[in-house]
């Protein structure tokens, strides 16, 4: 299940279909994530920063979005309409982990709001770092016209909408991948610490309104000049943590690395072909990488200790096995 669901994900968000994107959830190419989905591996558990915005952007001294406390969105998504934090017109929220989030094949984590439809869509960026100081925006399109403003209450096309939280409706999460941003300096995509979600401002006002990443305003509901305004935010789960015990136990059949204890010179069975390897300590910091899985895995250099050899399918699974290096 878990293969399939990684696989539909990563082809989901790499394909394109009539020059649109991915459908609503419970569609075929869809790349929506249930809160449930076995893939979501942990949530965002510390609350870093957060600031409200206006309830209307065009009057900014008219008040802040009041609706949720901020740790609503820490922990598992709840799924519904109530249990989240309302961020305001261009609010933002700033979350972080138990342990951090690395850039492995497919989507590595995943953003849910409160949407009661697949079609009332209000819509966030979403920015990453390592050291909480220099942050990286995910690229994103909006190709929603933006001849008329979307009203307070109007729908909008989620096939038109790429990289931008809020696509899909409560209990189901939109996938990001961080390859999106392999080019960026200043992050590092094996230890991502912290999320930043910025609340699009919908208004096709130039003067305030919000754009994508090729420099094309937003539209989404706008104003929403009430205290659940914004983007409403439910939670952040992770499908790729560095947490070196994940996994373990439940891998143990599938994938087997031998001797263990060793002196460094490994060998390895599987079930299913690998793409490559990493090595991680038990703080969860990527220590040894091999891209390719060919030959025996040569540790000989390391110092004695307990570690965790992270394996990848050529299809996107991700296997953990303890090692005891001598």
């Amino acid at each position: 299940m878990l293969r399939k669901t990684l696989l539909l994900i990563l082809l989901s968000l790499t394909l394109a279909v009539n020059g649109q994107f991915a459908p609503p959830s419970g569609e075929d190419g869809t790349t929506a994530v249930h809160k449930d989905s076995s893939a979501i591996v942990a949530w965002a558990t510390i609350l870093v920063d957060f600031a409200r915005g206006p309830l209307d952007a065009a009057y900014p001294d008219g008040g802040l979005a009041s609706y949720g406390e901020a740790d609503a969105a820490l922990y598992a998504a709840e799924g519904t309409s109530t249990e989240v934090v309302s961020l305001g017109d261009g609010g933002s929220i700033t979350l972080s982990f138990d342990f951090s989030i690395e850039d492995l094949p497919g989507p590595d984590f995943v953003i849910f709001e409160n949407s009661f439809s697949d079609e009332y869509l209000e819509f966030a960026h979403v920015e990453v770092s390592t050291d909480g100081e220099k942050f990286v925006r995910i690229p994103s399109i909006s190709n929603i016209p933006v001849e008329e403003q979307t009203a307070t209450y109007a729908n909008s096309d989620p096939t038109l909408v790429h990289n931008l939280a809020g696509k899909y409706r409560q209990g189901y999460g939109t996938p990001f991948d961080l390859q999106d941003i392999a080019d960026s300096t200043g992050v590092d995509l094996s230890d991502i610490n912290f999320i930043r979600i910025i609340d699009v401002v919908g208004s096709i006002n130039p003067d305030f309104g919000t754009k994508d990443s090729e420099g094309n305003i937003i539209n989404d509901p706008y104003p929403t000049d009430f205290e659940s305004g914004g983007f409403d935010l439910d939670a952040v789960g992770v499908i790729h943590s560095t947490d070196p015990t994940l996994n373990i136990e439940k891998n143990k059949q599938e994938f087997v690395v031998y001797p263990n204890p060793s002196n460094g010179i490994l060998n390895y069975s599987t079930q299913k072909p690998l793409s490559g390897f990493a090595i991680v300590d038990m703080t969860g910091k990527r220590i040894f990488l091999r891209p390719n899985a060919t030959g025996q895995i040569d540790l000989s250099l390391f110092n004695p200790g307990i570690y965790i050899l992270v394996a990848t399918t050529a299809e996107g699974e991700v296997y953990r096995t303890q090692l005891v290096l001598k």
